[in-house]
């Protein structure tokens, strides 16, 4: 049940996704397609389905009703349809997606469904009422057609029903290409004849008979009743069998009497149930459907925990291949066959590594597309005219770190919706800007990292009512004058601050950019934001492409080695004692392109002991992470690595070892181990030894 309910959450997920792209990209042209339509019936149907087999009676129901809507459109074209009519559907369709994918959220947290979903159901079936009612006046002013082809075809369909004096027929179609549909009729039977209904079925020996599947294929499976009570708890059994994909309950008439008038309708009263691709405006979309089913067999769903596993003994095989061409026993051997054998080795390590990491690369679409949702949300509640512009989806980063950085970015665009966009269009107007304001939502490769930006052309942020807030709320650490503008900027991150002075539905709580930040942070990701007032303000988030392979700087402190991601060093030089001077608390700090950096002695943090203590006999590296900037002393440099991240031992957790500036571990390819230093983390503890 467990793997079932994993494929069951992703195709669901998946699908909900598609729905809510599919339905914002027509709000925009305010206009569904005949595509959109039977896409979004497609997509009902599936996770009806699905949801029955799983027994979620309450996705299922939610499911079911939109799949009847739409089959209600489908059949009478979107000219069904007024103006007003699809913005309320828009409204209806965004409102019964959250109401799923509030389900599927208590699914992935092991809570209860909803009992009552009364509301929705209520409100699908009262837009679904108010349609049908409009077109059934129109249909009462038009002119009958009467056509002698329409005749025909109605007397071609009526001489296929089966001969029999019961007042009701059920027509089965299944599901196209599904096979032996002879056998599945068969257990349509015994499914009705275990509850005790008295009923025909029309061809009778499907059991006996398997060229009787061509017949149902053709015409349908008929079953014959009595009486409506019978016909209705037929009804209620089939539309939990499987394989069905259409069901017409028909009041049967002789065929005389359809051949002497055209204007009265033989079938009487009929009830749809699900239909797809037999239906003719599907007729339209075969070939595309055939083409996309050929795509999709050429990719398939993995576990992430096996990507896990893959990664695991890549990196092993990394380690092991550098323990073998770096061992001291045959450094000083000429051995041309070896060496040319492990120069090919390592490149087919290299790809390895490159292929590895890269199944766990996925473009940024997803989570991208999303904002889209929130953007169109907020416009409605808040009264503003916005657009969101996407740029650079297709940037891939590693499958964990798009998870982790989903809710910040969510949380950035609804800031800049909430109070960095103007309240009203006149207020931008005479502000010299377009009214109709912009956020812009970007990322991009750089080397080893994905930066991602979230810009808008708002009022910007105002940076003396900034300071101003952290002082009151007594958070600044120096005087208020010394303070600059990026450190000003950098107060919105701090635990707590909040520059709105009410709480609305969106912001103003108090717990915001200080999460982000550390969510962003918890990746390797740095985030830092920039503004001017009057024209807007940028946030910028740096993230690693992937956290399990990264370039790292090997130094060494006495007899211990560490690790330096690469991506944090700026500069490193060689400096002398005269070079470095003490600030007003007696601390060392040193000059590096005219700005003054504290130093952190490795050696002293770390207690540990070594003959280089002087600053001309070792080495400075000028680090930076976040908003810090500082330079590390350490003994030497040993020379640039790509190694592979070892998570500490858990149970190091208990000593709060992290805030240590220690964020793992690598094995050398000589067997030793190196600490990877986390270069934010260690400045904080640096300050607090202190």
């Amino acid at each position: 049940m467990d793997n079932m309910l994993e494929v069951y959450l992703y195709e669901t997920n998946t699908l909900l996704e598609q729905l809510d792209e599919l339905l914002i990209e027509a709000e925009k042209n305010e206009d569904f397609t005949t595509n959109d339509v039977n896409e979004i019936f497609r997509i009902m149907h599936t996770i009806k389905g699905s949801s029955a087999m799983m027994e979620y009676s309450t996705l299922m129901e939610i499911a079911h009703h939109i799949e009847d809507l739409f089959f209600y459109i489908r059949e009478n074209g979107l000219d069904s349809l007024s103006s007003d009519h699809k913005s309320d559907l828009f409204n209806l369709m965004f409102q019964s997606t959250d109401a799923l994918r509030a389900e599927v959220e208590k699914l992935e947290n092991n809570e209860p469904l909803s009992s009552n979903i009364d509301h929705i159901i209520t409100d699908i079936n009262t837009f679904l009422q108010k349609i049908s009612n409009s077109d059934n006046a129109e249909a009462r002013q038009s002119t009958p057609v009467d056509s002698a082809t329409s005749i025909q075809a109605l007397n071609a369909e009526i001489s296929n029903y089966p001969k029999t004096d019961a007042p009701f027929l059920i027509k089965l179609q299944y599901e196209q290409g599904c096979g032996m549909e002879n056998l599945r009729a068969f257990m349509t039977v015994s499914a009705l004849q275990d509850i005790d209904l008295a009923f025909e079925f029309f061809p009778n020996d499907v059991e006996t008979n398997p060229e009787t599947s061509e017949s149902i294929v053709e015409n349908g499976f008929f079953l014959a009743f009595t009486s409506q009570k019978d016909v209705d708890l037929a009804i209620h059994l089939l539309e939990e069998q499987p394989s069905i994909e259409a069901y017409e309950v028909i009041q049967n008439a002789p065929v005389k009497e359809a051949e002497d008038s055209s204007s009265e309708d033989p079938k009487g009263e009929s009830e749809h149930k699900e239909s797809s691709d037999t239906h003719p405006s599907a007729s339209a979309n075969t070939s595309n459907k055939s083409s996309a089913t050929h795509a999709k067999q050429s990719l398939i769903s993995v576990n992430l925990s096996k990507l896990d596993s893959l990664m695991a003994i890549v990196g092993e095989i990394v380690i092991t291949e550098s323990m073998v061409t770096s061992s001291p026993e045959i450094q000083n051997l000429k051995l041309d066959s070896f060496l040319k054998s492990t120069r090919q080795l390592r490149k087919l390590t290299d790809d390895l590594q490159d292929i590895a990491m890269s199944l766990r690369m996925v473009p940024l679409s997803g989570t991208f597309q999303k904002m889209n949702r929130i953007v169109r949300d907020m416009k409605k509640k808040l009264g503003k005219d916005v657009r969101l512009t996407i740029e650079g989806e297709n940037t891939e980063v590693d499958k964990t770190i798009v998870d982790s950085i989903a809710d910040p970015i969510m949380h950035i665009v609804r800031n800049s919706m909430d109070h960095g966009i103007e309240p009203t269009s006149e207020e931008r107007v005479a502000a010299g800007k377009d009214p109709q304001a912009e956020i812009v939502l970007s990322a991009m490769h750089t080397g080893s990292e994905v930066i991602i930006s979230v810009s808008d052309d708002g009022r910007g942020m105002d940076t003396e009512k900034i300071l101003s807030k952290a002082e009151k709320n007594g958070i600044l650490t120096k005087p208020a004058s010394e303070y600059s503008k990026k450190e000003i900027l950098s107060l919105l991150m701090v635990p707590g601050f909040s520059t709105n002075e009410s709480v609305t539905e969106f912001s103003g709580r108090g717990v915001g950019m200080d999460v982000v930040k550390k969510n962003v942070e918890a990746v390797g990701g740095v985030i830092s934001i920039t503004s001017e007032l009057g024209q807007g303000s940028c946030t910028t988030l740096k993230i690693p492409l992937t956290m399990a392979i990264v370039d790292g700087m090997e130094i060494s402190v006495g007899k211990s080695m560490f690790t330096i991601p690469i991506a944090n060093i700026r500069q490193s030089f060689k400096a002398s004692n005269s070079d470095v001077v003490l600030d007003a608390n007696g601390n060392e700090i040193i000059k590096c392109m005219d700005e003054f950096y504290p130093i952190v002695r490795v050696h002293n943090l770390y207690n540990i002991e070594t003959d280089v203590t002087k600053i001309e006999d070792g080495i400075l590296i000028w680090v930076e992470a976040s908003d810090k900037s500082y330079c590390l002393f350490v003994d030497e440099l040993l020379g640039e690595q790509q190694v592979v991240v070892k998570p500490l031992p858990s149970f190091l957790s208990y000593f709060n070892i992290k805030d240590s500036g220690i964020s793992g571990c690598t094995i050398l390819g000589d067997g030793n181990i190196s600490i990877i230093l986390d270069i934010l983390n260690l400045y904080t503890a640096s300050q607090n030894r202190y």
